[in-house]
């Protein structure tokens, strides 16, 4: 490495590098060209991606012209919190600042302040749609895509676009971007390689053999049909197989759900115990594991851990998984047992892996589906350790009939596809709306710097090609694309002229959102001026973002029972096995606080920052129709979702450690609002509260990011108003104006202000606190104006206008609404007289850009 600085990284964990990394050294950290690797799993794929970045900092510092940025891909969100808490770690040793985008709001902050940024495909598809105006992502230096080989899984789409959008905007630019693509070994590398413009010097494809710890395979065929009693028949042999191939030694036992990983860890401990050495698994003193048993509330964990068998699945809580993988990798316990959806964000290595069953349930398929090959070869790289043993081992359980799919296909690599032509109606609307594509050519033009392109010719069977003539490439893109964009134009979301392209206003909050073309399509066509609040709830649930909501089996009774707890009746004619009847009562039971098993309760929590983005697109379609009472009640919806609770309760219920009994008593006392807990004498407070010192504090802390904001507006020459002229209303907003915050100088401090999140114990993601300023006539239920703002300053200037109506004298509303916080909107009635203007037939209403500010 020539660098004592990038040395020192690596000291105590290796000396030199593996043949794999030796062989690709010169080629990704002496020079600038895009790469390919593919290799198995655990060859040291990351150790790759770090020499592109120490050859990024090293040309940087060295003086050469570049933004000295990267961008790490990772196609799962288990696998970008994975490679964050490792990067920050060791990159933050050498004072670079790494960050990780959501998806949220705040991700251009995020990317500016970064120099290694990662992110998932969804993530950094939201930020680069619009590249022509983010110079941020334009000067974007080394582009790395990690497992590149899902490109033909669900994700596969998202990811194709990202890395095509990409080389598109180098050529766009003339600002080389280098691209570094690592993944599994696979079939069709070459078509790879070309993709991502790396020349066949620089794409290395390795074997699935070639592993820097030989893996010897064993898979077995079970015959028995019937899935639960086909489980069972594997528990003894995984107890055999962790007894003649692994004595003492680490192992990872994957089963297929929750409930099968606390059985399986179970049947393990009671086979151990059947042979009168119980605790054969635990490699430690009972006392010196005694403490991190008493951090463990799960029973059966606690009871299994103490047998030296650990599990994992998506129902612990954090805490808890963090105890059973300190456990393990200190190898006071033997066996981990783990549900197979946590595979990817897995960092533990076993010397022995059993993949006890290669299939599981699929709620929306009502289904035993076979996991994808890709997690089959993910799980066994985890019988990797490098510098421990010098052979892993790995048994595949399967159903008989499988077992030559699988003894072929983990042997050889595998080919991968493309899915894009499947889902191109929105990735093509979204490029329509930052008019990359403007006629039908560029859109045929945009699909050349796909994959799918590349594979057409291959593999023409697959994506349906009649021949792999030039004539018949074009003819398949030419239906492709206009199918799809008849699909978009019939939705409403782009409007066809000849052969030009141009965005509809649908389009482009479908677009700017990241919501589906299909779902923007029904909130236009179910959302209407009376819509109340029970009805966007049902409009909401039925968006196409809920389809992934999972599915349990045996679920229905639960969620049946679930219902008839909730204040609002579901519509479940075709029964509770349907993602948005799901999606419907779990938001319910959210606003009812309603305690739900660990599983359903993760469920809950992924949902919630989807709806609240819904919500913003909702009050979007709402305002383009130009209706006041649902824009109202969609705000409402949103500051529900963020604080759980219903709107009708009290508002102190916002309040941490609150129950309904003291919001009662407080209500009797006088106190109703959040601003009244404050104005309270502390004595006062302590007495109504009566909590302990730490829940005290958590009070303070919400209460002192509860926002207090002082609304002031004029309206520009409100006597020269004239129908069908523009009326501009000025709006300044001052955040908590009764602060003594001023400095030595008296002057008032902006430059140190820092608006906090929004504080909720019940919303699972950090939030920035956002209002809507919405300019309305009540009585028409009329919308006439609104923005968005985003809270950051403590000072706001905003610009709102509107035409003005026909002439006469109108009462209207400025409103002032959060989209966090309950209890703290503000209305305020103002007149305007319009005059008689020049030409009297210009009636327009409305003039509502939803932009944020």
């Amino acid at each position: 490495l020539q660098h004592e600085k990038f040395i020192k990284l690596y000291s105590g964990q290796f000396e030199v590098f593996n043949p794999i990394q030796t062989q690709v050294f010169n080629s990704v950290y002496k020079n600038d060209n895009n790469v390919l690797i593919t290799a198995p799993t655990g060859s040291g794929k990351t150790v790759c991606a770090e020499l592109a970045i120490f050859r990024m900092l090293s040309q940087l510092a060295s003086g050469k012209k570049i933004s000295g940025r990267c961008v790490y891909i990772a196609p799962l969100e288990a696998l970008a919190k994975e490679r964050y808490a490792d990067w920050s770690k060791k990159f933050g040793k050498l004072g670079i600042n790494v960050v990780m985008l959501t998806g949220g709001q705040d991700d251009l902050r995020t990317l500016k302040a970064g120099q290694i940024v990662i992110s998932t495909p969804k993530a950094w598809d939201i930020m680069s749609r619009r590249w022509k105006t983010r110079r941020d992502v334009q000067t974007v230096s080394l582009f790395i895509v990690d497992e590149i080989h899902l490109i033909g899984g669900d994700i596969g789409p998202v990811l194709e676009v990202v890395v095509s959008r990409m080389r598109y905007i180098a050529a766009q630019t003339e600002n080389k971007i280098r691209i570094v693509a690592l993944g599994t070994s696979v079939a069709n590398a070459k078509d790879l390689g070309d993709w991502i413009g790396a020349t066949s010097s620089y794409l290395y494809n390795f074997h699935p053999n070639v592993r820097p710890v030989p893996l010897e395979i064993r898979v077995q065929g079970f015959h028995i049909n019937h899935f639960p009693s086909r489980m069972l028949a594997m528990s003894k042999p995984t107890f055999l197989a962790v007894k003649r191939l692994s004595a003492g030694k680490p192992v990872i036992v994957f089963v297929p759900s929750r409930k099968q990983a606390a059985r399986a860890a179970v049947e393990l401990m009671t086979y151990a115990a059947a042979e009168e050495d119980p605790k054969r698994y635990l490699h430690a003193d009972e006392g010196d594991i005694k403490e991190y048993l008493d951090q463990i509330d799960t029973a059966t964990l606690k009871e299994t851990l103490a047998c030296g068998v650990g599990f994992l699945h998506t129902g612990l809580k954090e805490k808890e998984k963090k105890v059973v993988e300190e456990l393990y990798n200190a190898d006071a316990i033997q066996i981990v047992v783990v549900e197979h959806s946590l595979c990817w964000g897995l960092t533990l290595a076993a010397h022995l892996v059993v993949i006890m069953g290669t299939q599981h349930y699929d709620g929306s398929e009502h289904r035993y589906v076979d996991y994808p090959i890709t997690s089959v070869v993910q799980m066994m790289g985890r019988a990797c350790r490098p510098l421990k043993d010098s052979n892993g081992k790995c048994s595949i359980f399967c159903y008989a009939p499988k077992k030559e799919f699988y003894k072929k296909f983990l042997y050889e690599p595998f080919p991968v596809e493309s899915h894009l032509d499947h889902m191109l109606h929105n990735h093509l609307n979204a490029e329509i709306g930052t008019k990359t594509i403007e006629n039908f050519q560029d859109a045929v033009d945009y699909l050349t710097w796909t994959f799918m392109y590349r594979r057409l010719t291959q593999n023409p069977n697959y994506y349906n090609l009649q021949g792999t003539s030039h004539r018949h490439v074009s003819d398949h893109l030419s239906e492709l694309i206009e199918g799809t964009l008849q699909d978009l134009e019939t939705s409403k979301c782009i409007s066809i002229d000849d052969i030009d392209l141009s965005p509809l206003n649908l389009g482009m909050i479908a677009s700017y959102y990241y919501i589906t073309y299909t779902t923007v399509e029904l909130f236009n066509s179910s959302l209407g001026k009376k819509t109340k609040m029970k009805g966007l709830m049902e409009i909401l649930s039925h968006a196409n973002e809920f389809e992934t909501v999972p599915l349990r089996q045996g679920e229905e009774r639960a969620l049946e029972r679930l219902a008839r707890r909730m204040p609002w009746r579901v519509n479940a004619e075709d029964g509770y096995h349907s993602p948005h009847v799901k999606a419907h009562l779990l938001l319910q039971s959210h606003f009812s606080r309603q305690k739900l098993s660990p599983t359903v309760q993760a469920d809950r929590d992924a949902l919630l920052p989807i709806a609240v983005r819904l919500l913003q697109a909702i009050v979007d379609v709402i305002s383009s129709g130009g209706w006041l009472e649902p824009a109202l009640a969609a705000m409402e919806l949103s500051q529900m979702i963020v604080q759980g609770m219903w709107s009708n309760e009290s508002v102190l219920l916002q309040i941490p450690h609150m129950t309904k009994e003291v919001a009662s008593k407080a209500a009797k006392a006088g106190i109703k609002s959040i601003f009244d807990v404050l104005d309270m004498e502390d004595e006062d407070r302590e007495k109504l509260l009566s909590m302990s010192e730490g829940q005290m504090n958590d009070v303070a802390t919400m209460c002192n990011a509860y926002p207090n904001v002082d609304v002031k507006f004029e309206i520009a020459d409100a006597d020269e108003i004239t129908a069908g002229g523009r009326v501009v209303m000025q709006v300044a907003l001052e955040r908590d104006a009764d602060d003594e915050d001023e400095d030595e100088d008296g002057d008032t401090k902006d430059a140190g202000f820092v608006v906090e999140p929004v504080y909720s114990k019940r919303y699972p993601v950090t939030k920035s606190e956002a209002w809507w300023l919405v300019i309305g006539d009540p009585k028409k239920n009329k919308l006439i104006s609104i923005k968005r703002v985003v809270m950051r300053k403590k000072v706001h200037n905003i610009r709102l206008d509107f035409i003005a109506p026909a002439e006469g004298d109108y009462n209207l509303k400025l409103f002032f609404m959060c989209d966090s916080y309950l209890g703290c909107d503000q209305e305020y009635e103002f007149k305007i007289k319009v005059l008689e203007g020049e030409e009297d037939d210009d009636d327009d209403d409305d003039d509502d850009e939803d932009d944020e500010d």
